[in-house]
Parts: structure tokens; sequence; C-alpha cells
């Protein structure tokens, strides 16, 4: 067992997987992209565990046939290669007409592969059951040679499609999907990694047919490789799965909330500031929560508002080349910073304007993302800090109006 523990952790973490997912992909089982996901997983758990060498050494010994395992790991791989191909067919989307069509050859064209390694064993000759290095011992055998190359060369193609096809499809998408974005990155890194097992193993086989023994690349060096790829790209079709869930939605919004929900939650009103929330309560009503305590602090703020530091917010942002609803929200964050400072200085009593300004109404996760890390909000606020530093000094000097102390006639 220990043997193969390499490939028993991330298959049984597929499983895992696959387990959590089962009630999302039976509900959307007449979906072809989760009919895809569904085979991927599957797939991917069965070459994991079927492909460690207990597991081999269990089904030889089992169908008493010596590497009986060799075809049956051989045409998962190679099934496994074809899923995550059609997969990213499925997942890129287009004309249902033509996905089905690409769908339907490449299924055929990994199932024609998938029987040709059957075919090719049987009329091959294997005789000695080897667990870890049936492809470089059987290097020059007849037959069994050209299952293992016609292995190799379909998953070769498949792990090749799959890491352009999501390179450029990563280069393509809006960074602010991030599910995706990380879902498609991992899937990269997963194909790249297999793509280091295939060189890995045509090295060695190509060491064998001209007289050397590398073999090391493929017993030591491929299964490690073999394993984080199988993981990675499983991984990575499921988190945009998980990512585009109404819970993972929200937990997402909750986060980047916070910053903007710190700095309001001591103007907010103490009847919306404590209401308990257990630590069971659910993200959707923690998220409710985060947006009350935000709009009643803003209201809190609200006479506090200076449109010119919106307006000269505003006029920086569109400088820097800013589109205009970023620069809205730049505005807006900047202005509510301000305000945020002039209503915790000594001297900060509202400004005399009977109907203050409102902000422009862009979502709240925009203005807290602006807030937190915009440095035209950054230098808002310290100019906000610095009027009031200096207002309060003035208040207090000697001679002052309202200063301590008396004045001479």
């Amino acid at each position: 067992m220990t043997d193969g523990l390499i490939l028993y952790v991330p298959g049984g973490l597929l499983i895992l997987i696959l387990l959590v997912k089962a009630p999302t992909l039976r509900r959307g089982w007449d979906q072809p992209l989760m009919r895809a996901v569904c085979a991927l997983l599957v797939v991917g758990c069965l070459v994991l565990i079927l492909a460690a060498p207990p597991t081999i050494a269990a089904v030889n010994r089992l169908t008493g046939v010596p590497n009986f395992s060799a075809p049956l790991v051989f045409g998962l791989i190679t099934a496994f290669s074809g899923a995550c191909v059609v997969l990213v067919l499925q997942w890129g989307g287009g004309p249902p007409a033509a996905v089905r069509r690409a769908t339907l050859l490449t299924v055929a064209g990994f199932g024609a592969v998938a029987a040709a390694i059957v075919v090719l064993f049987v009329i091959g000759d294997a005789p000695v059951e080897r667990l870890r290095d049936l492809d470089t011992y059987y290097a020059d055998t007849p037959w069994i040679r050209e299952m293992v190359v016609c292995y190799l060369l379909a998953h070769t193609v498949g792990s090749s499609a799959l890491t352009v096809l999501t390179a450029r499809w990563l280069r393509r998408t809006d960074p602010c999907l991030r599910p995706l974005r990380t879902g498609l990155a991992l899937i990269m890194l997963g194909g790249l990694l297999d793509l280091g097992y295939l060189v890995a193993k045509w090295t060695a086989l190509g060491a064998r047919w001209s007289g050397r023994d590398w073999d090391a690349l493929s017993t030591d060096a491929a299964p490690p490789l073999a394993s984080g790829a199988a993981l990675m790209v499983a991984t990575g079709f499921i988190v945009p799965l998980v990512g585009g869930s109404a819970t993972w939605r929200d937990f997402s919004q909750y986060r980047r909330l916070h910053p903007l929900w710190k700095a309001l939650r001591g103007f907010a009103a103490s009847s919306v500031r404590t209401v308990p929330l257990t630590w069971w309560s659910p993200v959707g009503i923690r998220l409710i929560h985060r947006e009350s305590v935000i709009d009643d602090g803003i209201l809190a703020l609200a006479r506090w508002f200076d449109p010119a530091v919106r307006g000269a917010a505003y006029e920086a942002a569109r400088g820097q080349g800013m589109s205009e609803a970023r620069a809205a929200a730049v505005a807006d964050a900047a202005m509510l910073a301000a305000a945020c400072g002039r209503r915790t200085a000594a001297d900060g009593g509202p400004l005399r304007d009977p109907e203050p300004p409102r902000l422009s109404g862009q979502p709240l996760t925009a203005l807290a993302r602006e807030f937190r890390s915009s440095p035209i909000v950054a230098a808002a606020r310290s100019a906000a800090a610095a009027r009031s530093a200096a207002a309060a000094g003035a208040s207090g000097a000697p001679g002052a109006p309202g200063a301590s102390g008396t004045t001479k006639a």
C-alpha cells in the first residue's frame, strides 16, 4: 500500500471531490458540461487508483493474465485525455452544432486509440509481469512497443491540446472572473506537469531504443508528475463550478466588503451594529448584515460629504485613463474617506449644505476595492486629516476665537 500512496492520495481526493459535487452533477445531468465533468472525475479516479503498483498486481492476479493492467490503465489514460479535451470544448461554448461535432470527433478519435491499445496487447506477447516499467521493459517487443507508442501519442495530443486551449482562453478571460481564471490557471499548470510526465516517458523510451538505460525517468520521475497533473486538472475544472455557486459568490462579496465595513461600522446605528450573528449563521445572512451596516454608515456620514473632494478625485481618476464607472467609484470612495476623517476629527462639524450630495450608485464591492487600494482615495484621506489637524491647531492657538485664556483690551 505504501508503494502506491503517491497515486492513492490524489485519487482519494478526487473521489472526495466527486462525492461533494455529486448532488450538483446529478441535478445538472441533462447538461453536456456536467456530464463531461462527471466523466473526467470518474476516469481520473480510476486512472490514479488502477495505476498504482499494488492495484496493478491485484488486477493481474485476479484476471490470471500477466500485465492485464497495462491495456486497462493505458486505455483509461487515453480516455482521460479525451475527456479533458471534451470538457474544454463544452466549457468554451460556441455554436451548439459545432461543439457537438467537435465532441463527437474527439470521442471517436480517442475511442479508436483505446480500442487499438487493447488489440495490440492481445496480439502482442508480454509474459513477464512488470508493475512499474512495462513501457521501457517491452520497448523493443513487437506490438507491445506499438501499444505503448499509441498510448503516449494519444496522451501527448490530448495534453498539448488541453494546455494550449486553456492558455489561449486564460489570456482572453476577463480578470473579474476570478473563479474561472483560477480554474484555467490550475488546468494549465496541470497540463504543464502532464507534459513533463510525457517528456520523462518519451525520453526513457527513446533511451531504450538507442541502447541506453534511463528507466529512472519513467519509474521514478514520471509518476509524481502524473499524479500532480491529474489532481491539478480535475481541481481546475471543479473550481469554477464551486466559484460560480450562489454561496461562493456571497462569500466572495462578503470578504471584499470587509475594508468598507471596518471603516464605517463605527458610524452605523447601534441597532444595526449589534444584530446578533452566530458562528453557524449562513454566509448570505452575514452578507446582508454587512451591507446593512455599510449602508447605515454611509447614511450617517452624508452631512460630511464634500462635493469638491469628489470632483477633484473624479478628475484625477479620469486623468489617469480610468473608465467613467471606475472613476465614479474612486470619487465616491475619496469623498467617503474624507467624510470619515472629518467626522472623527476635533473640528468635524457637518458641512452647511441643506442637500448633501449622494453617492453615484456604484456597487459596494467596487467602492470597497477603491476605498482600500486607490492612491487617489488615500490622498483624499490624508488631505482631510491634514486639514482637520490644521483647523484643530488653529482653534486651539492662543488668541484664536474660542481659545482658552483672556485677551488684553
